[in-house]
Protein backbone atom coordinates (compact mmCIF):
# COMPACT_ATOMS: atom_id res chain seq x y z
CA UNK A 1 0.00 0.00 0.00
CA UNK A 2 1.51 3.39 -0.92
CA UNK A 3 0.97 6.36 1.49
CA UNK A 4 1.79 10.39 0.83
CA UNK A 5 3.30 11.45 4.18
CA UNK A 6 3.61 15.32 4.39
CA UNK A 7 4.85 16.59 8.08
CA UNK A 8 4.85 20.63 7.96
CA UNK A 9 7.32 22.14 9.64
CA UNK A 10 7.13 24.15 13.15
CA UNK A 11 7.24 28.38 12.68
CA UNK A 12 10.79 29.25 14.57
CA UNK A 13 11.72 24.96 14.46
CA UNK A 14 14.82 25.20 11.65
CA UNK A 15 17.87 25.16 13.96
CA UNK A 16 16.79 21.77 15.56
CA UNK A 17 15.82 21.03 12.10
CA UNK A 18 19.74 21.16 11.26
CA UNK A 19 20.50 19.63 14.27
CA UNK A 20 18.69 16.27 13.41
CA UNK A 21 19.32 16.08 9.73
CA UNK A 22 21.48 13.16 10.42
CA UNK A 23 18.90 11.07 12.00
CA UNK A 24 16.28 12.18 10.30
CA UNK A 25 17.93 10.94 7.27
CA UNK A 26 19.54 7.97 8.77
CA UNK A 27 15.99 6.82 9.64
CA UNK A 28 14.94 7.40 5.82
CA UNK A 29 17.77 5.49 4.97
CA UNK A 30 16.02 2.41 7.08
CA UNK A 31 12.82 2.87 4.34
CA UNK A 32 14.93 3.30 0.84
CA UNK A 33 13.40 0.55 -1.12
CA UNK A 34 9.72 1.62 -0.04
CA UNK A 35 10.35 5.23 -1.03
CA UNK A 36 8.76 6.43 -4.32
CA UNK A 37 9.50 10.37 -3.36
CA UNK A 38 10.99 12.50 -0.53
CA UNK A 39 12.27 16.09 -0.49
CA UNK A 40 11.72 19.26 1.44
CA UNK A 41 8.94 22.03 0.36
CA UNK A 42 11.09 25.02 0.98
CA UNK A 43 9.86 28.58 1.82
CA UNK A 44 10.39 31.40 -1.16
CA UNK A 45 13.50 31.82 0.62
CA UNK A 46 14.61 28.65 0.20
CA UNK A 47 14.06 27.72 4.19
CA UNK A 48 12.50 24.15 4.06
CA UNK A 49 8.93 24.10 5.68
CA UNK A 50 7.76 20.53 5.54
CA UNK A 51 8.97 17.28 4.25
CA UNK A 52 7.45 15.07 1.79
CA UNK A 53 7.60 11.45 1.86
CA UNK A 54 5.17 8.76 -0.45
CA UNK A 55 6.40 5.49 0.88
CA UNK A 56 4.94 1.68 -0.38
CA UNK A 57 4.59 -0.05 3.15
CA UNK A 58 2.69 -2.91 4.33
CA UNK A 59 -0.66 -1.10 6.16
CA UNK A 60 -1.80 1.75 7.77
CA UNK A 61 -0.52 0.90 10.94
CA UNK A 62 3.13 0.36 9.18
CA UNK A 63 2.61 3.77 7.87
CA UNK A 64 1.26 5.52 11.23
CA UNK A 65 4.50 4.23 12.50
CA UNK A 66 6.67 5.30 9.84
CA UNK A 67 5.29 9.08 9.84
CA UNK A 68 5.48 9.04 13.69
CA UNK A 69 8.48 7.71 14.92
CA UNK A 70 10.79 9.95 12.52
CA UNK A 71 12.91 11.82 14.44
CA UNK A 72 11.78 15.58 13.72
CA UNK A 73 8.33 14.24 14.65
CA UNK A 74 9.37 13.00 17.86
CA UNK A 75 11.45 15.94 18.77
CA UNK A 76 8.27 18.13 17.98
CA UNK A 77 9.90 19.70 14.92
CA UNK A 78 6.57 19.28 13.18
CA UNK A 79 3.02 21.64 13.79
CA UNK A 80 1.23 18.60 11.91
CA UNK A 81 1.03 15.55 9.80
CA UNK A 82 -0.68 14.48 6.86
CA UNK A 83 -0.71 11.11 6.24
CA UNK A 84 -3.18 9.16 3.16
CA UNK A 85 -3.07 6.29 1.52
CA UNK A 86 -2.12 7.31 -1.83
CA UNK A 87 -2.35 5.20 -5.79
CA UNK A 88 0.83 6.02 -7.75
CA UNK A 89 -0.55 6.38 -11.08
CA UNK A 90 2.62 6.82 -12.66
CA UNK A 91 4.28 3.58 -11.53
CA UNK A 92 7.65 5.02 -10.84
CA UNK A 93 9.59 6.62 -8.43
CA UNK A 94 11.23 10.01 -8.50
CA UNK A 95 14.29 8.59 -9.33
CA UNK A 96 12.98 7.37 -12.41
CA UNK A 97 11.48 10.96 -13.55
CA UNK A 98 13.00 11.47 -17.02
CA UNK A 99 13.52 15.15 -16.07
CA UNK A 100 15.88 14.21 -14.00
CA UNK A 101 16.70 15.58 -9.71
CA UNK A 102 18.02 19.29 -11.29
CA UNK A 103 16.36 21.95 -13.19
CA UNK A 104 13.25 23.77 -13.71
CA UNK A 105 11.17 24.43 -9.98
CA UNK A 106 9.30 21.92 -8.63
CA UNK A 107 6.36 21.75 -6.53
CA UNK A 108 3.80 19.46 -4.22
CA UNK A 109 0.25 20.29 -4.87
CA UNK A 110 -2.57 19.00 -2.87
CA UNK A 111 -5.77 18.78 -3.76
CA UNK A 112 -7.80 17.67 -0.16
CA UNK A 113 -11.56 16.75 -2.20
CA UNK A 114 -14.88 17.91 -2.43
CA UNK A 115 -17.20 15.44 -3.25
CA UNK A 116 -17.15 13.39 -6.05
CA UNK A 117 -13.81 12.34 -7.31
CA UNK A 118 -11.58 14.14 -9.84
CA UNK A 119 -8.78 13.79 -11.29
CA UNK A 120 -8.56 10.13 -11.56
CA UNK A 121 -6.44 9.90 -15.15
CA UNK A 122 -3.14 11.03 -15.29
CA UNK A 123 -3.59 14.53 -17.28
CA UNK A 124 -1.73 15.17 -20.40
CA UNK A 125 1.14 16.68 -19.23
CA UNK A 126 2.89 12.87 -18.17
CA UNK A 127 6.59 14.12 -18.74
CA UNK A 128 6.16 17.41 -16.36
CA UNK A 129 4.75 14.69 -13.39
CA UNK A 130 7.71 12.85 -10.72
CA UNK A 131 4.00 11.40 -8.93
CA UNK A 132 0.56 11.77 -9.18
CA UNK A 133 -1.99 9.79 -7.65
CA UNK A 134 -5.13 10.47 -5.08
CA UNK A 135 -5.17 10.33 -1.97
CA UNK A 136 -7.32 7.91 -0.10
CA UNK A 137 -9.23 6.71 2.88
CA UNK A 138 -7.57 3.85 5.28
CA UNK A 139 -9.08 1.40 3.37
CA UNK A 140 -9.22 2.61 0.14
CA UNK A 141 -12.34 3.05 -1.01
CA UNK A 142 -12.68 6.86 -0.31
CA UNK A 143 -11.22 9.46 -2.49
CA UNK A 144 -10.10 12.43 -0.34
CA UNK A 145 -8.08 14.40 -2.96
CA UNK A 146 -5.07 14.37 -4.84
CA UNK A 147 -1.46 14.96 -4.60
CA UNK A 148 1.28 15.72 -7.13
CA UNK A 149 5.10 16.55 -7.44
CA UNK A 150 5.77 18.20 -10.82
CA UNK A 151 8.03 20.34 -12.09
CA UNK A 152 6.68 23.56 -13.38
CA UNK A 153 7.52 27.31 -14.72
CA UNK A 154 5.29 28.77 -11.56
CA UNK A 155 2.52 28.05 -8.83
CA UNK A 156 0.11 28.62 -11.01
CA UNK A 157 0.76 26.28 -13.91
CA UNK A 158 1.22 23.34 -10.73
CA UNK A 159 -1.95 24.25 -9.42
CA UNK A 160 -3.66 23.60 -12.92
CA UNK A 161 -2.69 19.95 -12.95
CA UNK A 162 -5.73 19.85 -10.94
CA UNK A 163 -9.45 20.55 -12.07
CA UNK A 164 -10.56 23.86 -10.47
CA UNK A 165 -13.67 23.87 -8.40
CA UNK A 166 -13.48 20.34 -7.62
CA UNK A 167 -11.59 20.60 -4.19
CA UNK A 168 -12.41 22.35 -1.22
CA UNK A 169 -8.40 23.22 -0.87
CA UNK A 170 -5.36 23.25 -2.97
CA UNK A 171 -1.90 24.37 -1.60
CA UNK A 172 0.93 24.04 -3.34
CA UNK A 173 4.68 24.82 -2.19
CA UNK A 174 8.09 24.75 -3.48
CA UNK A 175 9.79 21.12 -3.42
CA UNK A 176 12.83 19.82 -4.22
CA UNK A 177 14.03 16.05 -4.55
CA UNK A 178 15.61 14.87 -1.02
CA UNK A 179 17.85 12.29 0.21
CA UNK A 180 21.52 11.84 0.71
CA UNK A 181 23.30 13.29 -2.53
Amino acid sequence: MEFLCYHRDRPGSLSAREELLEAHWSYMDRYVKELIARGPTLADDGVPTGSVHIVDLPDPAAARAFAFDEPNYQAGIYRDVLLRRWRNMLGRTMWDFPGGAEGSRRYLVIGLGAGEAADLEVPPCRDELIAYGPLLSDDGATWLGTAALLRAPDPGTARAVLTPDRYADVEVHDWQFGGRS
